[in-house]
C-alpha cells in the first residue's frame, strides 16, 4: 500500500445515478448531494458545467467522454446551456443517491432521441481522515480530456446501467469507485496538475520504498537507519533524499500519517485510547495523546467527542 492508496481507501460512491437516462434540450441540473467529490462524465452529448458562489470560475465545456471531477460540498449545474445558471426557475434539484434518475423535459428514459445527452454522474462520500488530504490538493473542477485509459470503461458501465439483477445499485457504486480512482491517477499524471510533493515522490527509487513502509507499517518503530535499510542507502542519504522529494523530514511525515489514522480510529468508540495508541506506534496512551494534540491541537477524548 502507498500514499495513493491510502487517499483512496476512504472514498466511496454512494448512489450511481443517470443510467440510460436521456436529457433532451433544455435541460439544467442542479447537483444538491453536498458530497465531497461529484464525478460527472457525459457518456454521449455534452453540457456545461457552472459552479456556484462567488468565488466561481467561468462556465466549463464538458464535451462526450471528458471526465469532471467536482470538489465539494457546494453545489453546481450541469446544463445545456451555460445561461441556465442564471435562472433558478430552470433548475431541476437532485441527489446522486435519488432512486428515479432525472429526465430532461423532452427526454424519454426508454427511448433515445437524435440531440440527446446521457450523463453518468456519482457523489462520493469522504469517510475517513486521511482521504481528507485529497479535498486539499484537488482544484475545485479537474477535467480529464478523453484521451486518458478510462474510455474503455465507458460503454461497460452504459451497458451495466441498463442490466438488471440482484445487487445492481453495488456493482454500479464499485464500478464507479473504480472509475473514480482510474480518473484521478489520470489527472495527477496531467502537467497542468498540481500533485502533491509524495505523489511524484513514489516513483523516486529511494523515497518511494521508504513511503511505502510507513504506510504498510505505521505501527513499526520506526527509525531513521530502519527506514534507511528499506531503502538500501545510507541514514544521511535518506533523510536528505525524503526532505528535498517530500518536503519535509522522514520522521515529521510519519507522525502525520499516524495521527491520521488515529483520529479515523478515535471516531470509533469501540477501540481505546491504549489500543489506538499501539495500532498507530506508541507504546502508551501518554506519549501518543502528547503527539495527538501537539499535531492536532486537541487531546484524543476531545477529538473523540468532536467527532460524535
Amino acid at each position: 500500500m502507498d500514499p495513493f492508496d491510502d487517499l483512496l481507501r476512504g472514498i466511496r460512491a454512494e448512489g450511481a445515478v443517470f443510467g440510460r437516462s436521456v436529457l433532451a434540450p433544455p435541460w439544467a441540473l442542479r447537483f444538491t448531494d453536498r458530497a465531497a467529490l461529484t464525478l460527472c462524465i457525459p457518456l454521449r452529448g455534452e453540457g456545461w458545467l457552472v459552479e456556484e458562489g462567488e468565488d466561481a470560475g467561468p462556465p466549463r465545456y464538458i464535451r462526450q467522454g471528458v471526465a469532471a471531477i467536482v470538489r465539494g460540498p457546494r453545489p453546481f449545474v450541469f446544463t445545456d446551456d451555460p445561461g441556465s445558471a442564471a435562472r433558478p426557475e430552470a433548475f431541476l434539484d437532485l441527489r446522486c443517491a435519488d432512486a428515479a434518475p432525472p429526465v430532461g423535459p423532452a427526454g424519454d428514459p426508454a427511448g433515445d432521441p437524435a440531440g440527446s445527452t446521457v450523463l453518468l454522474a456519482g457523489a462520493y462520500r469522504v469517510r475517513s481522515e486521511a482521504s481528507l488530504r485529497l479535498l486539499r490538493i484537488l482544484p475545485p473542477v479537474a477535467l480529464v480530456p478523453d484521451d486518458h485509459d478510462c474510455n474503455a470503461l465507458y460503454d461497460y458501465l452504459g451497458a451495466h446501467f441498463d442490466a438488471d439483477g440482484p445487487g445492481r445499485q453495488t456493482v454500479l457504486d464499485r464500478l464507479l469507485d473504480w472509475l473514480l480512482v482510474c480518473t484521478l491517477r489520470d489527472w495527477f499524471d496531467r502537467p497542468e496538475a498540481c500533485p502533491p510533493a509524495w505523489y511524484r515522490a513514489l516513483g523516486d527509487d529511494v523515497v518511494g520504498p521508504v513511503l511505502r513502509a510507513m504506510h504498510e507499517r505505521p505501527a513499526h518503530p520506526w527509525t531513521l537507519a530502519a527506514l534507511a535499510a528499506e531503502a538500501g542507502v545510507s541514514r544521511t542519504t535518506m533523510a536528505a533524499r525524503f526532505t528535498a522529494r517530500v518536503g519535509e523530514p522522514p520522521l515529521a511525515y510519519l507522525t502525520q500519517w499516524r495521527m491520521d489514522l488515529a483520529a479515523d480510529l478515535l471516531a470509533d468508540p469501540a477501540h481505546t485510547v491504549a489500543a489506538i495508541a499501539r495500532r498507530v506506534g506508541y507504546a502508551d496512551a501518554f506519549g501518543f495523546s502528547s503527539a495527538f494534540k501537539r499535531v492536532r491541537g486537541l487531546s484524543p477524548s476531545e477529538h473523540r467527542s468532536a467527532a460524535s
